[in-house]
C-alpha cells in the first residue's frame, strides 16, 4: 500500500523511446505461440506483472521458453494440463482469453486471479462459451474467480454479442479455432482488433467484414510469430496528457502503434485543441510510428462513439476534460463499471476531491473544467487511475495512495516520470 507525493512540473520537451511495450499484444504473443508449430519469436514483451504472470502460465501448460533478456522465445506441442493453479494476477485479460484458449484443450484448468480480479464479472466469457459446449465454472454460477475449465468438444457458432468487448471477441475467436465447424461473432461497434490480425499473420483463416468475424476451425498448427512488440498506446497516452496540459510543452512518443482502434483517445485529445501529429515507421503486424504532442489550450468535448477504442485511456482524457474550458461528457461508456475498478466512480470521486465539478450516470459522466486542486487520492488498487491523477498532479501536486498496482503494466513509469517532475515515495 505504497503512496507517492507529485510535484507541480515545469514546461518541458522531450522524446520518450522507452515507454512500456504493448499489453494486449505482449499476453497475446505469449498465448498464441501456443498455438504454433515451431519457435515464436518475441522481442521487447512487457515485463510487467499481469504478461509475466501470463506468461509463467503459458509455461505452466508446457511450453518451453527460452528468455536471454532481449528476445523470448516460446515453443509447445500443444497446451498441458498442468498441476498447478493458473494465477492471472490482475488481469481480465489474460482470465479471459484463456477461459476461450483452454476451453478446447484436454484436461483440467483452474484460472485465478488477485482480490481485485477475483470480483471482476466473468459471465460475459463464460456464457457464451458454455453455450457452444464448454465446461466451464466458479463462483456465483460461474461469474466469478476462481475458475474451473474441463477442455470439451465445442459446436460452432453465430454469435451476436451485445457489448463491444475486444476479450470477448477474442475468447470466442480463440474457441472457434478448435470448433467443429465455421464460426461468426458479430459486435455492435468494432473493439480492438489485435488478435484477428495477428493470428491471421500466423496463417488463421480469419476474416473481417466490417462488425463480423468469420472463424475457420484450424487444419494444422499455425506459423510462429517473429514479432516486435510496439509501445501501448494507452501507456503513452498518461505522457500525452502530461504534454497537453502543461502550457508550452511537448513530448515525442516514439515507436507506438498507431492502429486505428488504438489511438482514438488521441484522436480525442486533438478535437479538444491539443497539437498532434503522427508518423508511420513499420507496418508488418500492427501499424508503428511516432506520435508528437504539443501544449495548446483545450476545450470540452463529446465523447460518445467508439468507446470501446479509448475505454482504458477514459481516466486519463478525463484529466484533460479538467483542465479543459467548458463542459465534457462521456456517454455509453458502462464498460468502465467493470474494469479493476469502477472506473466511472473513481474518477468521479477522484476529479471532485480535486475541486472539480463532475455530475456521474449509469453510462458516463460530466466534468466542468476548472481549476485541479491538489488532494489525497485512492487508486482502489487500479493501475490506470493511480496513474492518471499523478498526471493530474502535473498540475496542482497530488498524493496517491496504493500504487503498487502500477508495477501490472508500465514498470518504468515513474522513470519516466521523473524527467518531467519531482517525485517522492512514502
Amino acid at each position: 500500500m505504497s503512496k507517492v507525493k507529485v510535484f507541480p512540473a515545469e514546461k518541458f520537451s522531450l522524446s520518450m523511446d522507452e515507454i512500456a511495450p504493448d499489453k494486449s499484444i505482449s499476453h497475446r504473443s505469449a498465448m498464441f505461440s501456443m498455438l504454433a508449430c515451431g519457435t515464436s519469436e518475441i522481442s521487447n514483451f512487457l515485463r510487467a506483472e499481469d504478461t509475466l504472470n501470463t506468461l509463467e502460465i503459458v509455461k505452466n501448460l508446457g511450453a518451453k521458453i527460452e528468455d536471454d533478456g532481449t528476445i523470448i522465445k516460446i515453443s509447445s506441442d500443444g497446451i498441458q494440463e498442468s498441476s498447478k493453479i493458473l494465477d492471472c494476477g490482475n488481469s481480465g485479460t489474460g482470465m479471459r482469453l484463456f477461459c476461450g484458449l483452454l476451453s478446447s484443450a484436454n484436461g483440467h484448468f483452474i484460472l485465478t486471479g488477485d482480490e481485485y480480479l477475483c470480483r471482476r464479472p466473468m459471465k460475459r466469457v463464460t456464457s457464451p462459451l458454455r453455450d457452444i459446449g464448454a465446461k466451464l465454472d466458479g463462483r456465483n454460477d460461474g461469474d466469478l474467480a476462481p475458475l474451473s475449465i474441463r477442455g470439451a468438444s465445442l459446436k460452432a457458432f453465430d454469435y451476436v454479442s451485445k457489448i463491444a468487448s475486444a476479450q470477448v471477441k477474442s475468447a470466442m475467436i480463440l474457441a472457434a479455432l478448435r470448433a467443429d465447424g465455421i464460426c461468426t461473432y458479430t459486435e455492435p461497434e468494432l473493439s480492438r482488433d489485435h488478435t484477428e490480425r495477428m493470428l491471421k499473420g500466423m496463417g488463421a483463416e480469419v476474416k473481417v467484414d466490417g462488425l463480423t468475424t468469420t472463424i475457420a476451425p484450424m487444419k494444422e498448427l499455425l506459423s510462429p510469430l517473429k514479432i516486435r512488440v510496439p509501445a501501448d498506446p494507452s501507456s503513452a497516452f498518461f505522457f500525452a496528457v502530461a504534454a497537453a496540459i502543461t502550457p508550452d510543452s511537448k513530448i515525442i512518443l516514439e515507436g507506438v502503434t498507431l492502429n486505428v482502434t488504438r489511438i482514438e483517445a488521441f484522436k480525442a485529445l486533438e478535437r479538444m485543441g491539443a497539437d498532434i501529429k503522427y508518423e508511420l515507421t513499420d507496418d508488418k503486424y500492427e501499424p508503428v510510428g511516432n506520435i508528437t504532442v504539443s501544449y495548446a489550450p483545450l476545450h470540452a468535448i463529446t465523447v460518445e462513439e467508439n468507446i470501446s477504442w479509448l475505454i482504458d485511456e477514459l481516466p486519463a482524457l478525463s484529466i484533460a476534460f479538467a483542465c479543459a474550458k467548458g463542459v465534457s461528457v462521456v456517454k455509453n461508456a458502462e464498460e468502465l463499471r467493470v474494469k479493476e475498478s469502477d472506473r466511472i466512480s473513481t474518477v468521479v470521486n477522484g476529479l471532485m476531491a480535486c475541486g472539480i465539478t463532475v455530475d456521474e450516470y449509469k453510462d458516463g459522466y460530466t466534468v466542468k473544467g476548472g481549476l485541479l486542486q491538489s488532494a489525497a487520492i485512492d487508486s482502489h488498487g487500479d493501475h490506470r487511475i493511480a496513474m492518471s491523477f499523478i498526471i493530474a498532479g502535473l498540475r496542482c501536486g497530488m498524493e496517491v495512495d496504493d500504487i503498487d498496482c502500477i508495477n501490472t503494466s508500465f514498470p518504468n513509469f515513474f522513470d519516466l516520470l521523473s524527467r518531467i517532475t519531482k517525485v517522492e515515495f512514502k
